[in-house]
């Protein structure tokens, strides 16, 4: 189902993602690091469906949806760099700032900080091109406001 998706995500120029994609790739990524740890929580689904729902407007039926299409799509997946590199190219600097706040709320979203969630969230901010210190003020900025 997913397999063009991946496709285009594997080229080695791909285009810049529509929205519909960028959005799947984002929420598929969130997905990623929140089972990074095996331990896919419902506080970490909940935390999936808020961020998508501010981020993009939605309604539950339609976050719950977008949320289950990009379960899938992360298990389909062949790894995070894809999803980076898409992300990376559809979005701008500042907007992937946001992206790494996101993936801390998800990674604290079940109080608990997996060596694994910690590890991928810094793989995934340096190939999102996102400074170490960016990465951090986006943690600080979770850590104080839950």
């Amino acid at each position: 189902m997913f397999a063009d998706f991946i496709k285009r995500l594997t080229q080695p120029d791909p285009e810049m993602l529509p929205d519909g994609d960028a959005r799947l790739a984002l929420t598929a990524l969130l997905v990623r690091i929140a089972r990074s740890d095996n331990d896919y929580s419902p506080q970490e689904k909940d935390r999936i469906d808020q961020i998508t729902a501010r981020r993009y407007g939605l309604g539950p039926g339609a976050t719950s949806a977008l949320r289950q299409e990009a379960e899938n799509l992360e298990a389909e997946a062949p790894d995070t760099v894809r999803f980076t590199r898409a992300i990376k190219d559809a979005i701008p600097y500042e907007e992937r700032r946001a992206v790494v706040q996101a993936l801390w709320q998800v990674v604290l979203a079940d109080g608990a900080r997996a060596d694994e969630e910690d590890a991928l969230v810094r793989m995934v901010t340096n190939f999102l091109g996102i400074s170490d210190r960016d990465s951090a003020l986006a943690r600080q900025a979770v850590d104080t406001s839950a």
